[in-house]
């Protein structure tokens, strides 16, 4: 590998960056054992920085594919493991995963360092694909993914116009059904609680609720409008909150069952009753909203679903690149985009 070819960096200008030699670079993007964690994470940031590719066909002669998909989800162990939401999208990636015979690698990336650190391992090639959920607006690690030359799949997205490949469900679409549903149940005075704005999740689910209420002729009020960060204290804190605007709202689409938890705690408290003073929709349809007293009226997504289908997107794009012999080339092609339906399914809370 003599010079640039096709305009891409070469091995020889990693070395060079690094200040290693260009077996050095060889040995780390093969994941050898035989490199110092100093040489390893100088040529980590070289091939990070240059956005250099390493030849895929070489990759499956020496017999290097990994056979391995990391999952990545930028939370605590607290609410990974507590939240149902993640959980049953942990479930549907596993079984897609064990169905092709692949391993799973369950990655939380919670800070900066560990983002880099992330970066670091994935430039040593010890994966196949990534795929990637709860991820924020701001976050650059799906572009960086990209920038390996990694295949990458979302759970989500960041925004409208996300470039990279993802799996989503129908959030606004969410928003819409709830409000309906509770404009058909004789209530006017609807509040909302979202989950935090950096996330294309909330924002979209917040524009549901605001085109029902247009749909339905009810002017918007912004007091009814409370942000919180889909975590149960959320929901409590959201709850009082618009409490303390609104006493008289007569009805609450909360953008998840559990902060919707945190909101029914809130509403006992205050002597309100559910659903005969304040009715109350969630989203997800979790186990967490039939085990609710009374049992949560909620917009389904099917997750579980939604994991294994952002699993076999990410196998379809490892098996082309590796049938084309090397990494595609960024905006060669579109990148896949599914939404899945939801469902609203109604419950004794509203």
């Amino acid at each position: 590998m003599n010079g640039r070819q096709n305009g891409r960096p070469t091995l020889e200008e990693v070395a060079a960056l690094a200040r290693v030699g260009r077996g050095t670079v060889s040995r780390v993007i093969n994941g050898s054992p035989r490199v110092s964690e100093q040489a390893r994470d100088a040529v980590a940031r070289a091939v990070a920085e240059l956005g250099y590719v390493p030849n895929q066909a070489a990759r499956a002669l020496a017999g290097s594919r990994t056979d391995a998909v990391a999952l990545v989800i930028p939370e605590t162990e607290a609410r990974v493991f507590s939240e149902p939401y993640f959980l049953d999208l942990i479930r549907g990636v596993s079984a897609e995963l064990a169905e092709a015979d692949k391993q799973l690698l369950l990655t939380l990336v919670r800070t900066e360092a560990e983002r880099q650190r992330f970066e670091h391992y994935l430039a040593a090639q010890r994966v196949d694909g990534v795929l990637l959920a709860s991820v924020h607006g701001d976050d650059p690690l799906p572009d960086r993914i990209a920038q390996l030359g990694l295949p990458v799949v979302m759970n989500g997205r960041r925004s409208e116009a996300e470039p990279v490949a993802y799996v989503d469900s129908d959030n606004i679409g969410a928003g819409r059904a709830a409000v309906a549903h509770l404009v058909a149940r004789g209530r006017s005075r609807i509040a909302t609680i979202s989950g935090p704005l950096d996330m294309y999740v909330a924002r979209a689910r917040l524009g549901g609720y605001r085109a029902g209420l247009a749909e339905a002729g009810i002017d918007p009020d912004e007091s009814r409008v409370s942000i919180a960060d889909f975590t149960e204290e959320g929901g409590r804190l959201a709850m009082r909150e618009l409490l303390e605007r609104d006493p008289g709202l007569d009805a609450v689409f909360i953008a998840s069952d559990v902060m919707a938890a945190g909101a029914r705690g809130i509403l006992r408290e205050a002597g309100r009753r559910v659903p005969e003073d304040v009715a109350l929709v969630g989203v997800d349809d979790s186990v967490l909203a039939r085990l609710m007293d009374p049992p949560l009226t909620s917009v389904r997504q099917p997750i579980e679903e939604m994991g294994r289908t952002m699993t076999r997107l990410l196998l379809h794009k490892i098996a082309e690149g590796s049938r084309a012999g090397a990494a595609p080339r960024q905006g060669a092609e579109e990148e896949p985009h599914r939404v899945l339906p939801t469902e609203l399914i109604a419950r004794d809370s509203s």
